[in-house]
């Protein structure tokens, strides 16, 4: 079989987050006063939540606890007039009263008109975007938790306190995109702090109140329960952990508390997910452990250092874990030249179960237990390698920035269809210059390039697609097509391992052709 190779299909998911407010941007502190700040000193409370299935008639007492250190956070940016017709919710009466009259009017009369033409650079018409949000003090110094899109390129930040009665320009000390959280500084003493909570100690079905500012009405109150805990997955941020709850959270939420039923901070609204816009009982926090150390390391470094293995991570799958001989973990698909993992002696295949004794569920759950350590801090993996434990003790190095994940037919294409073998209805060929520019590949990628998979075959049922490119078979490293078809030739098996590079990320796959049906 011959083909031709054709252009990669990419299909991307999308997640309606709605968080409250325009995505505006940051007034930096200056960075030798960032690192010469100190802790402030904060309220803790980590005394386990009453669990005894008495509901409160009221919960008056906890929001008047709790109400105070919610506030209300207003950033503006000046921005180019974009097109009218890029913006279709001018035209919603409710935008139009959130943004008052700073929204720009169409001539009914001149909405026919001819467009003028004009030579020369023209002034770009300039227009003033204003966000509303919420905020959390957390200490009685000034210091204010608050999510990252609420203040994201903002030209002045105001924070407001008992209702509007008071009112203070913010400083931004710091943001941490990847977490959602921002860290704000208002010049103010003896201020109500919240009481920081264990949100590890949440368990699901606990009792909590969303504090905020939604649509900018004024300071509202919602209750629920929380519905999961870990919730990540979701593609909000890069370092997902959050709370879920019922609780209603709203446009202008974000960055509000979430408290427990004693008034304690567990988490920081950030985002719902919803189809219309508006809430539809999936609201998520961001846990208040994640978010006081994010927040202790921008007060005191002024930024976010987070610990770097340098692997290339991968979920195990039912047929994976079956081929591993493991129920969970992750598997390592590749590493970071001179990476921690790299020196340590990690490799391609070895599957991590445990870090510092703590059970690695999957990659999500290692990439923030990493994440938590700061560079130079030494941990332990416990690693299964050909079904054998092994312990690898490694310092953390540094994540750098932009850290990217790991991982015509001119040439001959090479193709296996005897019963005896496996990888049917696969065709490859040799990685050629000109696939690799069409495809835009590695020049030292090696490997062979997947051209065709019958859609009836066991490989397309797992997933292998036209555009692949196959890098191991069976733990063997492939360099072209021909050692592939030899690898895949009577084997001893019908289910074959495969690791695939697809959009610069390496995969593993289980093709078990034991299930396919003769016909």
């Amino acid at each position: 079989m011959k083909t031709t190779p054709r252009s990669l299909l990419l299909t991307t998911l999308g997640l309606a987050a709605v968080a409250g407010t325009l995505a505006l941007a940051p007034l930096r502190a200056d960075d030798k006063a960032a690192k010469d700040r100190a802790m402030p000193e904060l309220k803790l409370d980590h005394t386990p939540a009453k669990r005894d299935g008495a509901a409160p008639r009221s919960y008056a007492p906890v929001v008047k606890k709790a109400a105070p250190s919610v506030v209300y956070v207003f950033s503006t940016k000046t921005v180019k007039h974009p097109p009218l017709q890029m913006m279709p919710f001018f035209n919603d009466p409710m935008f139009r009263r959130f943004f008052g009259d700073q929204l720009p009017e169409e001539d009914d009369n001149n909405r026919s008109a001819p467009q003028q033409r004009r030579f020369g650079r023209q002034r770009q018409p300039e227009m003033k975007q204003q966000g509303l949000g919420s905020g959390v003090i957390v200490s009685a110094d000034g210091y204010i938790l608050t999510n990252n899109h609420v203040v994201d390129g903002a030209d002045e930040v105001k924070v407001a306190l008992e209702a509007g009665k008071r009112e203070f320009v913010a400083e931004i000390v710091g943001r941490d995109p990847k977490t959602d959280l921002a860290v704000l500084k208002i010049d103010a003493k003896d201020l109500t702090a919240v009481a920081l909570g264990d949100s590890d100690a949440l368990e699901v079905g606990d009792t909590v109140l969303a504090i905020g500012n939604p649509f900018g009405i004024g300071q509202t109150v919602t209750s629920g329960i929380v519905s999961a805990t870990g919730r990540g997955g979701l593609g909000i941020e890069e370092y997902e952990d959050f709370i879920q709850t019922d609780a209603a959270i709203n446009p202008g939420n974000s960055g509000g508390a979430l408290v427990d039923c004693e008034g304690r901070l567990v988490g920081i609204n950030t985002a719902i997910y919803s189809r219309t816009g508006g809430f539809m009982g999936l609201g998520f926090a961001i846990p208040s452990n994640l978010a006081r150390a994010v927040m202790e390391q921008l007060i005191t470094k002024g930024k976010i250092e987070r610990g770097f293995i340098g692997v290339g991570i991968q979920d195990l799958t039912p047929e994976l874990k079956k081929e591993f001989g493991v129920e969970d973990g992750v598997i390592v698909t590749g590493l970071t030249d001179g990476s921690a993992g790299e020196k340590a002696g990690l490799k391609s295949g070895d599957v991590i179960v445990k870090l510092d004794g703590q059970p690695v569920a999957d990659g999500r759950r290692l990439r923030l237990m990493v994440g938590r350590h700061i560079p130079g801090t030494e941990v332990k993996l416990d690693v299964i390698r050909d079904g054998k434990e092994k312990t690898f003790t490694l310092k953390l190095g540094e994540q750098p920035a932009g850290n990217r994940k790991l991982g015509s037919d001119d040439g001959e294409t090479e193709r296996s269809d005897n019963d005896e073998d496996t990888l049917n209805g696969v065709a490859v060929m040799d990685l050629t210059p000109q696939l690799r520019e069409q495809g835009n590949l590695p020049r030292d990628l090696k490997g062979a390039f997947i051209t065709d998979v019958d859609p009836d075959s066991a490989a397309a049922k797992a997933g292998l697609r036209e555009g692949d490119v196959i890098l191991e078979i069976n733990k063997q490293a492939v360099e072209t097509a021909k050692q592939a078809v030899e690898l895949t030739t009577k084997p001893k098996s019908k289910r074959t391992l495969l690791l695939l590079w697809r959009d610069g990320v390496r995969r593993y796959v289980m093709v078990d052709e034991t299930k396919v049906e003769k016909k």
